[in-house]
């Protein structure tokens, strides 16, 4: 972070007007973090040699920009074609993989492995949790600690195998999350500023002192005149502090001090969650390098004997959610070399003050929190995961401070959360990827997805995937899979707020296609690079100054300003965007054509320089709301206020400039639409679509899905200028070439669609689809129903949903469908289908739900495998509900099987809930089930009629029932 502090004689707060309290001496050298070298190891700067690592080529005003990678061979329209019908095995998705107490044996940890490679995923990654049984040794059952050579001979297990059966495996560098656990003392736990305020008698001589636990100590002491509420911080004065050993505090004679604010550095607190027997313990001070040096060497060390010669791919910090951290015990010493002034007079001011004067204090402090946990968590861990020969995998978002740039310093960055249309935290991992130059972003995906566990369905798991494609992701780790000893009866095990993505889920059947969907569109969003117009200015500046002790979280602030009705205004508008920091922008990281300041009131004058710099060469930048108007912390905040504001005149106050300056987020989209064609218009509007827009080296690749529970019908015009036009079924693989001047686009409930441009001299024509003929027949009547749990067989008709009997309400499971008909004869212009219709929207459950759900109703409840002739046709688990059997029919007689699969949830609503009572004694309550009172069985089977359809030019051909 480039920024320069010079402090003059005159004190650090001369430009407040508070010259009060203490002087800071004069400092006018740049901190040793802000050297240009220490921005390099940062990832902030490209290094200035003879050979570029990287080739940038930034066109502003007509074009987008290309970056190439060393020795990286430029995607074309046909490698994104070849990702669709063969994409590679690193594109599958992976699992997280919980191991509940370490209770795992290797023939089911096998069993399990190929149970997933079967499935279509990729790999796992583990993350030993809190037990879910007692132990129990006539049953061989025993849970094992954490660290303890059982659970590591586990882990040389599973990596050995995986490695045969070419599944990647990561680890999570814990157990649970935050980092912590029996190896961090309170001395480094993470860290919280405490105040403890005493108020006085009148003629009171002294205060007692705070009782201090372990990893806490007194850094100051304040007297103010005011009591409660109308104590103002600025007229606090500093007491001396006592002697070690002391009571209490004296105070000076004659005093008017009626109340005493003594702040001491302490601990949250905070314990490790859902942590494995013993893996139980604080949370780690993130700002203090000898926390993590610590955890490392007593943790990540011991894990890596188990793989040897053969490293994970990844190692994982999980969601950093290290609440109410907002101090570290040298932070004074620090602020101190970073800022360049004592922090130690302002902390009433820090922690109650109002004002600009405050705001400035608590943008430093915000600042410094930052520069901490990069320097201190982020890379330390990318440091030792490569002196170990792997890479370091981080959900750098929530508390503590980190910034956007922050991912910079880990090899792959990775979100959370599928909110397309509001500030995201995917798309946070995803704008620092497109910035730093990372080609794959990962998402912890489907966590919640339609709780309660086991309820989620195939088409809950599409219709979240589709939102993370849309922000970005091309890499899906899915949340997840626990592991079920032999000894629990069916459907095992589950974790406690999450789906449940293994083979115990009777529509386990149809995952290889989920999973080849994922697959494809992954690999296929791989190709070429990002072409979003729109840079979003990340208004870090203001998010610190908005900081408040106990809460630090960058990513809960910028939601002020990057809000919903600004998202929702650029995509309705139809560009694709990223989030920009200062950061990224100081190290010459700003490429969109447009930038976006949303409510930006501080604002450092060297990175508002290099906007002016880039308005001068084409770029445009449209200001919402306000236009900056201030520096950024206390340091020259008269001169950097001024400087800012004179910027913001020659900016956006000539009428023929690049700038301009918008009221607010509704009238973003004409400001846009002045300053740059649309990427993507739909006539009609249709907020529901939602697309994505990657650059081939000979064309453009466009992303298209439907959000939506009903039927979306557009013309989609593109911009990017393809001479040639095919749209891609990522589900079947199927491609027709249609125009490129209007696309028609018919997209079912939650469909999804790639549409490939390619440059070619002169137009080719599209297919025009031959007009053909339609006949159906319904297969209602004369089917048998075969229960695969129980082998019951009985006769039955169509629609049938078995929950409506009593005898099989809660049966969960596969039912065989199965009945013949005749074919007189095949026709080789021919198609034929079975169609089941369309599904049923629902509305929106009532009350606060935590995941995604798709809010249909599907006609086959909840995915089918369709089987001719004792062959797969297909299977059938999101609209348009049909599978195409025409490769397997016959003249004469023919056998059909549709095997269709529910979900768990049945099964759980039949019984009783687990009795944790003698569990949670003797381990504590580490967990508690989410949703899981009052279940009911849900609707399975086939809840309409099912046609036999035949697409035909010509003469029909005759078909009997």
């Amino acid at each position: 972070m480039p920024r320069k502090f010079i402090q003059n004689n005159r004190g650090p707060l001369a430009d407040f007007g508070a010259s009060q309290l203490f002087h800071c001496r004069s400092i006018e050298r740049r901190p040793p973090y802000l050297s240009k070298a220490s921005n390099r190891k940062r990832g902030l700067e490209l290094p200035l040699h003879p050979v570029l690592r990287y080739l940038c080529v930034f066109v502003t005003v007509i074009g987008s920009f290309c970056i190439l990678h060393d020795g990286q061979a430029a995607d074309t329209v046909q490698t994104a074609r070849s990702a669709v019908l063969a994409p590679p095995d690193d594109a599958r998705i992976l699992m997280r993989w919980w191991w509940f107490g370490l209770a795992v044996v290797n023939a089911e940890l096998e069993r399990e492995m190929l149970q997933m490679k079967a499935g279509g995923i990729g790999g796992f990654e583990i993350q030993p949790v809190y037990p879910l049984a007692l132990d129990d040794p006539p049953k061989n059952f025993q849970n094992y600690p954490y660290l303890s050579d059982r659970f590591l001979e586990s882990l040389r297990y599973v990596n050995r195998r995986a490695q045969d059966l070419g599944l990647r495996v990561d680890l999570t560098l814990a157990s649970g999350w935050p980092y912590g656990g029996p190896g961090i003392d309170a001395g480094h736990a993470a860290g919280a500023l405490r105040v403890v305020r005493t108020p006085l008698l009148k003629d009171a001589v002294s205060a007692p002192l705070p009782a201090l636990a372990a990893g806490e100590s007194l850094i100051a002491a304040f007297g103010l005149p005011m009591l409660g509420a109308d104590a103002d911080p600025t007229q606090a004065r500093q007491l001396p502090l006592p002697a070690s050993g002391a009571l209490r505090i004296e105070l000076p004679e004659a005093t008017t001090t009626r109340e005493v604010w003594l702040f001491v550095s302490s601990r949250t607190g905070q314990m490790v969650k859902r942590a494995a027997i013993g893996a139980e313990g604080f949370v780690l001070d993130h700002f203090d390098r000898a926390a993590i040096e610590d955890h490392l060497r007593t943790v990540g060390d011991p894990l890596m004997t188990a793989f040897a010669d053969k490293p994970p791919y990844s190692v994982f910090s999980d969601s950093l959610e290290v609440y109410d951290s907002d101090w570290t015990p040298d932070l004074l010493e620090q602020f101190k070399q970073r800022r360049g002034y004592d922090l130690t007079p302002y902390l009433p001011v820090l922690v109650a003050g109002k004002g600009d004067l405050a705001r400035s204090i608590r943008h430093d402090w915000g600042e410094t929190l930052t520069e901490l946990v990069d320097e201190n968590y982020l890379k330390p861990l990318t440091a030792w995961a490569h002196q170990h020969h792997t890479r370091f995998r981080s959900q750098t978002y929530g508390e503590p401070a980190v910034e956007l740039s922050s991912n910079a310093l880990v090899d792959l960055p990775e979100g959370e959360g599928p909110q397309w249309r509001t500030f995201s935290y995917t798309r946070w991992a995803t704008s620092a990827s497109h910035l730093y130059d990372h080609n794959v972003t990962s998402a912890e995906a489907w966590t919640w997805l339609h709780s309660p566990a086991f309820r989620a369905t195939p088409l809950d798991m599409k219709a979240e995937a589709d939102l993370f494609f849309l922000e970005g992701v091309n890499q899906f780790v899915g949340h997840g899979w626990p592991y079920t000893p032999p000894q629990v009866a069916e459907p095992g095990w589950a974790f406690y707020a999450a789906a449940v993505f293994n083979d115990h889920n009777p529509w386990w059947i149809v995952m290889p296609d989920v999973t080849a969907y994922l697959q494809r569109t992954s690999a296929l969003l791989r190709q070429g690079h990002p072409a979003n117009d729109v840079a979003i200015y990340v208004p870090t500046d203001d998010a610190w100054a908005d900081f408040v002790p106990g809460h630090v979280a960058l990513t809960d602030y910028v939601p002020n300003y990057i809000t919903p009705a600004l998202t929702a205004a650029i995509l309705d508008a139809g560009y694709g965007f990223d989030y920009i920091d200062a950061s990224a922008i100081d190290s010459g990281k700003l490429r969109s054509p447009i930038l976006i300041l949303p409510h930006v009131e501080r604002i450092s004058p060297s990175t508002y320089r290099k906007m002016v710099d880039y308005a001068a060469h084409g770029g445009k930048i449209i200001a919402v709301g306000r236009l900056p108007a201030h520096g950024t912390g206390v340091s020259s905040w008269k001169a950097d206020s001024h400087e800012v504001a004179a910027l913001s005149q020659t900016l956006f106050g000539d009428s023929s400039s690049s700038a301009i300056e918008v009221k607010d987020e509704s009238a973003m989209a004409d400001a846009l639409h002045h300053a740059r064609e649309a990427e993507v218009r739909f006539s009609p509007a249709a907020p529901e679509l939602g697309f994505v827009h990657r650059k081939l080296e000979d064309g453009d690749l466009y992303f298209i899905a439907n959000t939506s529970n009903h039927p979306v019908s557009s013309q989609t015009h593109l911009r990017a200028p393809g001479a040639r036009a095919e749209v891609l079924d990522l589900i079947h693989q199927g491609m027709r070439t249609v125009s490129s001047d209007a696309i028609k686009l018919s997209l079912q409930p939650y469909e999804s669609v790639a549409i490939l441009l390619e440059d070619k001299n002169g137009k080719s024509a599209p297919q025009e689809p031959t007009p053909r003929q339609r006949r159906s027949i319904e297969l209602n009547g004369d089917w048998l129903a075969t229960f695969q749990g129980t082998h019951e067989t009985r006769k039955t008709s169509l629609p049938h949903l078995w929950t409506t009997e009593p005898a099989t309400a809660y049966y969960s499971g596969i039912v065989t469908y199965s009945r013949d008909f005749d074919v007189k004869e095949i026709n080789p212009s021919s198609t034929w289908w079975i169609d089941f219709g369309e599904g049923t929207p629902i509305e929106p459950p009532s009350g606060k739900k935590l995941g995604t759900q798709a809010l249909l109703e599907g006609p086959v409840r909840e995915a089918a495998v369709i089987y001719v002739n004792g062959k797969r046709a297909g299977s059938v688990w999101c609209p348009p509900y049909r599978a195409d059997l025409t490769a397997l029919l016959r003249a004469g007689r023919n056998h059909l099987e549709i095997r269709v699969a529910n979900t768990a949830i049945n099964t759980l609503a039949g019984r009783s809930l687990p009795d944790n009572r003698l569990l949670n004694l003797r381990y504590g309550a580490r967990f508690q089930a989410q949703d899981m009172e009052n279940l009911q069985p849900v609707p399975s089977g086939i809840s309409g009629p099912v046609r036999l359809i035949q697409e035909f030019s010509g003469v029909s051909v005759e078909i009997r029932k």
